[in-house]
């Protein structure tokens, strides 16, 4: 039997985990429900849910890999119980992995786009109605949107094709340091822009008018869905790379960690976004328009908006590209699992599979968007994002979190004992009761509210 590949170093494992849970959720979302929420009332909530929530789960993921020495669609297998059938989610984890990447490819070659049309000036001297044409028209462009995405998807196959170490850590840490640097060099730009104290006011003091507004109950739950989603749980994105590394440091504390690099991401593009929204009066709260329409043209005004708008947009292609290639290593670390081929076979096959699956997402815009085609009153991108967000990702987590603590699962014993390992934060007798029955209905709570919300509301 061939033996498992291994990270070579703790900064590999927790950047590549890191990149996983970092997207383009992080830059615009976070942004916009934390202005909409009340600012820091928001993001204080935010961390709070992320520590009772998303952590624990996170080491959950990390335990079931490390313990069983597989991809997440054999884990299972390894740690359960004779005539179970948890198994089953091994493969639902799987699936999951391809959906999540047959829209997360498309978004990644917008941004992939967008960092082009930067830098070589294609948006310069557009007035506002053409820089908001440019996204409606590259959504017109079945040719120009598949080429982006075929790159990401070669080049992404390309690199974990060449190995663990040598290809999907070495270039991650590379581009997550970039990420990182590049992130605190803009926010640093945007501080000293005219706005920047009256969109940080707006970003980071608490205002309960604004909560009151908005809902405290929709606040609450806006905190919780984004806590539980940004960290890409439930698919077992996390737990391959549990399967990676050794024994030395215990899982909850590397969880803290990969969670603190999540969110600070996430906070710092408010820091980024927020003092250029007030210096320039747009709405803050667009979601995605934000992305493609307000920033393209705030860069057109500033002094050397080029550079900043092609350094905002590699950041962005990064962020995006850093979880295509953590996801790609899932599901190639699975496909070798289930039929015993080698990396450079799995990257192969699933490259051309995972071109062919995109499609759809490219071509709902486009060449089969006749007569305002829609699934569920929206695109293809929106069904599969859902499929994904609101019931994937949640039943997967609850699958992981009842796996690790029922004792016709793997157990509690058998959870705290491998999460407690080596060094670092353990797991407390104390939190048992907590993961055991509040933290489930929690995550049922937010299932059903995703459902109510999609189609009730």
């Amino acid at each position: 039997m061939q033996e498992r590949e291994k990270l070579k170093s703790r900064l590999g494992f927790i950047l590549i985990s890191a990149g996983c849970a970092i997207g383009i959720g992080n830059v615009w979302k976070f942004a916009y429900i934390a202005g909409q929420g009340g600012g820091g009332t928001f993001v204080i909530l935010y961390l709070a849910f992320l520590l009772i929530l998303g952590i624990p789960v996170m080491s959950m993921e990390f335990a079931v890999g490390r313990a069983s020495q597989k991809s997440p669609v054999r884990a299972y297998k390894a740690l359960e119980k004779k005539g179970t059938k948890w198994h089953l989610h091994g493969y639902i984890a799987l699936i999951g992995n391809y959906l999540l990447m047959m829209f997360y490819t498309t978004v990644a070659g917008w941004m992939l786009y967008y960092f082009y049309g930067m830098l070589t000036g294609k948006f310069q001297g557009l007035n506002t109605k053409q820089v908001e044409g440019a996204f409606g028209s590259l959504l017109g462009k079945p040719v120009t949107m598949t080429v982006c995405m075929v790159i990401i998807v070669v080049v992404g196959f390309l690199i974990c094709s060449i190995g663990l170490q040598n290809g999907l850590e070495k270039v991650t840490k590379v581009m997550m340091v970039a990420l990182l640097a590049i992130m605190v060099i803009l926010a640093v730009n945007s501080l000293f822009m005219d706005g920047a104290k009256e969109g940080l006011k707006f970003y980071m003091v608490p205002n309960f008018e604004r909560m009151r507004e908005v809902g405290i109950t929709n606040v609450l739950v806006s905190a919780m869905n984004q806590a539980f989603f940004t960290l890409s749980l439930g698919i077992g994105a996390m737990a391959i790379f549990g399967s990676y590394i050794g024994k030395e440091r215990s899982l909850l504390g590397e969880s803290v960690t990969v969670a603190a690099l999540d969110t600070f991401v996430a906070i710092v593009s408010g820091l980024i976004i927020f003092p250029a929204c007030f210096t320039f009066g747009v709405d803050q709260t667009q979601g995605p328009s934000l992305i493609f329409i307000t920033l393209p043209n705030i860069f057109n005004n500033i002094p050397m908006g080029r550079l900043w708008g092609s350094l905002f947009f590699i950041f962005m292609t990064f962020a995006a590209f850093s979880t295509v290639l953590a996801v790609f290593e899932n599901i190639i670390s699975c496909v070798m699992d289930l039929t015993g081929w080698n990396r450079k076979k799995s990257s192969i096959i699933n490259m051309i599979a995972m071109i062919v699956l995109s499609l759809p997402c490219v071509l709902g815009y486009n060449v089969w968007n006749w007569k305002g085609f829609e699934i569920f009153g929206g695109s293809i991108l929106d069904l599969e994002d859902f499929l994904v967000s609101n019931i994937l990702l949640p039943l997967g987590s609850l699958v992981y979190l009842l796996f690790c603590t029922r004792k016709n699962g793997w157990g509690w014993d058998n959870y705290v004992s491998e999460a407690n390992t080596g060094k670092g934060l353990k797991v407390k007798k104390w939190m048992k009761g907590y993961l055991t029955y509040v933290l489930p209905l929690i995550i049922i709570f937010i299932f059903i509210f995703g459902i109510y919300d999609k189609f009730f509301k």
